[in-house]
């Protein structure tokens, strides 16, 4: 069975984007690029890129210039696993340049797209962890945009 491909809907800007995200990620690559053969009723002319595949970090993608019937929002994201608090402020820096930041680790990129930076450690550490601690770093975390793993660390050790 093949893997499961996200289609991502763009109005004009999937090659843009293909290009920001591949920037941003290890392991990403551009891939095919396919252009309308005519001028469709959506606008769209001749020669236009319809989609771009694409890879980040081993999954496949697809950008779709579809027109502007469609807007992303946060039903959907991404979730980015981070190993520690470098990988998060990069990522963060990286997906919210020119978009918006969000609570508990969510942003919004400059196409409309929605991802969760967080650390691998945070929902087994959540399972885990004894009801008070667990508390208190919920509560540090729901205080914040960009996570703190340090913040949150003190808040569940009750500092």
């Amino acid at each position: 069975m093949k893997t499961i491909t996200p289609c991502l809907w763009f109005d004009d800007r999937a090659e843009e984007a293909a290009a920001f995200y591949t920037a941003i990620f290890p392991n990403s690559q551009v891939g095919d690029v396919t252009r309308y053969l005519a001028d469709s009723p959506g606008g769209k002319s001749a020669g236009d890129v319809l989609t771009v595949d694409f890879v980040l970090d081993g999954q496949e993608f697809t950008a779709l210039n579809g027109g502007p019937q469609f807007t992303f929002d946060e039903a959907i994201s991404f979730q980015v696993p981070c190993s520690d608090q470098d990988e998060i402020d990069r990522y963060w820096a990286a997906l919210s340049d020119g978009g918006q930041e969000g609570p508990c680790g969510w942003v919004t990129d400059r196409f409309g797209v929605s991802w969760q930076i967080t650390p691998t450690w945070w929902v087994e550490f959540i399972k885990t962890a004894d009801a008070e601690s667990a508390q208190r770093a919920w509560g540090a975390l729901m205080q914040m945009k960009k996570i703190d793993i340090a913040a949150i660390e003190r808040a569940a050790a009750g500092e």
